[in-house]
């Protein structure tokens, strides 16, 4: 009779690396290690620290199960159904996009001209998780927002991390068609920042992406099945239309689009456009400003 063998943390680490790395999958070692961390229930430096710790059949069998998704191109966060993301981790659905470190350019920016109003309202088009929203809100004292998106699946998934970020108090998400979920109140009372990460690739972009990305994002929320820049078109306006004087808007946009949605942001009634690169060099956000105007003259 033959004595099965325990599964090892070590061991588990090896068989995991070894499967992805026969795969293709980049980032293999790193990889396997969040995984079997989670399957485990084990801290990720107790892996190398202790490997020769045992793992239960049910969780060896989890880990394997994780790691034949991961050879399927699913990425880490929608395995786990989380991701990091600024200073919170948000949960992820099938509704959303997974956010990614590029957008943390737009909260900062964000802070950065919000962090000296006093109780900043904001509006997030196509917000997804909310992660951009609530990472905003979360470090600016007494801010708060409204998150609209098309989709009731990423509506439910936002409210569900502002409730656990303990943010709830302070944002409100709703299904809408662009801005067509706000009522006149809000309209009249206006936003200190509008801001957007609307679908921007193009149709033709769509093959060139990884599958990780393009079989588990939301296509809709990826593409607008042609130029990339509908989503702009419709809400440069919509922006301005709603956004205080002296306000500001903020776009998360596609490599290469910055003069264009910038154009557009001018076309609109918007002044002094900018532009911020995210961490590898690429122009990521595009923000403009509504001038405060009164009798016989206008101020930035």
């Amino acid at each position: 009779m033959s004595v099965q063998t325990a599964s090892t943390l070590g061991g588990l680490m090896a068989e995991g690396v070894a499967a992805l790395d026969a795969a293709g999958i980049e980032n293999a070692r790193m990889d396997a290690r969040i995984l079997l961390a989670r399957a485990a229930g084990v801290d990720g430096g107790r892996i190398s620290a202790w490997p020769e710790d045992e793992v239960s059949d049910s969780k060896a069998a989890i880990f394997r199960d994780m790691i034949a998704r991961r050879i399927g191109h699913e990425p880490v966060g929608r395995i786990l159904g989380e991701r990091d993301f600024w200073r919170h981790t948000f949960k992820l659905a099938p509704d959303t996009l997974e956010p990614r470190p590029d957008s943390e350019t737009l909260v900062e920016w964000a802070i950065d001209f919000l962090e000296d109003n006093d109780a900043p309202r904001i509006v997030d088009f196509g917000t997804g998780t909310g992660c951009l929203l609530l990472s905003a809100i979360g470090d600016l004292p007494g801010a708060t927002g409204i998150g609209l998106d098309i989709s009731e699946g990423a509506v439910a998934c936002a409210q569900e991390n502002a409730k656990a970020l303990d943010l709830d108090s302070q944002v409100v998400f709703r299904v809408s068609d662009w801005d067509s979920a706000l009522d006149d109140c809000e309209r009249a009372e206006g936003f200190d920042l509008v801001m957007s990460n609307p679908p921007y690739i193009t149709q033709a972009e769509m093959e060139t992406l990884s599958p990780e990305v393009r079989k588990f994002d939301p296509r809709r929320a990826l593409t607008d099945e042609g130029d990339g820049l509908a989503a702009y078109r419709v809400l440069s306006q919509v922006a301005f239309d709603l956004a205080r004087p002296g306000g500001f808007v903020i776009f998360e946009i596609g490599r290469g689009q910055e003069k264009d949605v910038g154009q557009l942001l001018v076309e609109a009634g918007f002044v002094g456009v900018e532009y911020r690169e995210d961490l590898g060099g690429i122009v990521r956000c595009v923000a403009a400003k509504k001038t405060r105007c009164s009798v016989g003259r206008c101020v930035i």
